[in-house]
């Protein structure tokens, strides 16, 4: 590529070398595009290389060591995307302002001196600003009143207490970032941008949010988790394309009844509310995927939960349970379940999982220490986890029509088991004619299999040691020497045989 080109060659001019070769043209990505990557590169100043291609339009300068900015940076005018996040930057040139078709900055984790950034205000074509990890106490107001096309402004992990009202300026804002900053109180002003899509306000001080947030309308993405907010407004349901709600770490005791028409939901996260119940509404949201309510202070699940069948991800750890929840078994759909530092031990005797889609069972299995009956019949089930050899008590394991081929070298430990029945599994190991003599019979076979390991484990080692100790080496050498002898007397055959061969008529030897 041609910016590794340029950097080697500015490489070579700091250490004194001469480059005697022609610079070669920069990289066509595309009709009148060039993109140069130079971050991780070390650079303590932007190669002056860079500065002079005037059809640059991408530039990414992330990750590098960047002490400033130089001002023959406005020579690039036609750039549009320019990364200058992770340096060390801590004055901005005006001279940036000269960049009239740029449209993405990215300037986080930075030094920023905050009196420098007002010459942004220039940039009128800008779409997209992060100016994340900047130690910011003021966003600039000239920002505001003057960039009226910005869509994306991130402001995240900075010291911000509050918004110019000017903001109100930025009426096509999409996204906006204000994650881990020092706001007690919700921006107002944010309820009067309309295009709105996505607000992230987490890890903030906010105990209200505003009624007149149920103005954005076309809001599908809501970030507020770890605040102190104990109610979400009646008027939040006319947010109704939300797909993303997290109001994780609140002080939350229930969703209003108004947010049913928020069906749309994919992402709930309700994490670190004492909810005590599923709320009822919940169970109407059908689209939900992932459903966080870990730390909810939950003892059971509603019956119409089982009507979220579409939930893939489901964490209910850190909660009241003290038995399975059946209704989970319902869920066709669910890859993955917490349910740890829950109290489930000591009322399950009995679950019934039969009839769906299941490839594997979770470690987890081996904690049921009271259940009797285990129903697996009718699944994909491939192999069962070593921990359900832990079930000492089971007395009916059903695994009827899977696709196991193997039982776990241990099962003999189910003393207690009765009834196993593995009708319709293509089982090699056990062999088919093993399995169908019933337990005694299973049991005793992976008694033996297990014996004969151990026996032939011990033979191996006792025969590596005899041979270390008679100087003979390790077991692999012996395997090296074997296979070199074989091919050293082939070698010698062949030799002996090109020497026997009588020499062609007619020529002499």
């Amino acid at each position: 590529m041609f910016a590794d080109h340029v950097l080697k060659l500015l490489s070579q001019k700091q250490k004194g070398f001469v480059a005697k070769t022609a610079e070669p043209p920069p990289e066509r990505v595309g009709d009148k595009k060039y993109f140069i990557d130079a971050s991780h590169k070390n650079l303590t100043f932007i190669p002056n290389y860079i500065l002079e291609l005037w059809e640059l339009e991408e530039l990414h300068l992330e990750n590098n060591d960047l002490e400033g900015i130089s001002k023959d940076i406005h020579n690039l005018t036609n750039l549009k995307i320019l990364y200058l996040n992770n340096n060390d930057i801590k004055f901005i040139c005006k001279d940036i302002g000269d960049l009239a078709n740029l449209q993405n900055l990215d300037l986080s984790n930075n030094p920023l001196v905050p009196r420098t950034l007002p010459v942004l205000s220039r940039l009128l074509a800008l779409r997209q600003l992060r100016l994340y990890k900047i130690n910011l106490d003021n966003f600039p107001i000239q920002i505001c009143k003057c960039l009226h096309h910005l869509e994306l402004l991130g402001l995240s992990h900075n010291k911000l207490k509050s918004l110019p009202k000017e903001i109100v300026n930025q009426t096509k804002l999409k996204e906006i970032y204000l994650q881990n900053n020092k706001f007690e109180d919700f921006p107002q002003e944010l309820c009067l941008l309309y295009n709105l899509e996505i607000i992230d306000l987490e890890q903030n001080q906010i105990s209200v949010i505003p009624d007149e947030i149920g103005a954005l309308v076309k809001l599908e993405k809501f970030f507020m988790a770890s605040n102190y907010v104990s109610v979400i407004p009646d008027t939040f349901g006319n947010c109704n394309k939300l797909i993303v709600l997290d109001v994780s770490y609140n002080f939350l005791h229930n969703l209003p009844s108004t947010l049913k028409e928020l069906t749309e939901i994919t992402d709930l996260g309700l994490s670190g509310n004492c909810l005590e119940k599923v709320p009822r509404l919940i169970c109407k949201w059908t689209l939900i995927h992932l459903l966080y309510m870990k730390n909810t202070c939950l003892k059971t699940l509603r019956r119409s939960f089982k009507h979220l069948l579409n939930i893939t991800l489901l964490d209910l750890s850190q909660n009241y349970f003290d038995f399975f929840p059946l209704e989970i078994c319902s869920l066709k759909n669910l890859e993955i379940l917490a349910l740890d530092d829950n109290h489930i031990c000591q009322n399950l005797k009995e679950l019934y999982i039969e009839n769906n889609n299941l490839e594997t069972l979770p470690d987890g299995i081996g904690s049921l220490k009271t259940l009797l009956l285990l129903d697996l019949h009718n699944n994909h089930i491939k192999e069962l986890p070593n921990t359900i050899c832990e079930l000492k008590g089971l007395k009916t394991l059903l695994l009827e029509n899977n696709q196991m081929t193997a039982l776990p070298e241990n099962m003999d430990l189910l003393q207690s088991l009765e009834v196993l029945n593995l009708e319709g599994n293509p089982m090699d190991d056990p062999p088919q004619e093993v399995c169908r003599q019933g337990i005694p019979v299973i049991w005793h076979y992976l008694q033996d299999k297990r014996l004969k390991n151990h026996i032939a484990t011990k033979l191996q080692a006792w025969y590596r040691g005899v041979r270390v100790r008679k100087g003979f080496g390790s077991n692999e050498d012996l395997i090296k020497s074997q296979k070199k002898g074989k091919g050293a007397s082939k070698d010698k055959k062949g030799k002996k045989a090109e020497k026997a061969k009588p020499a062609p008529k007619g020529k002499k030897k």
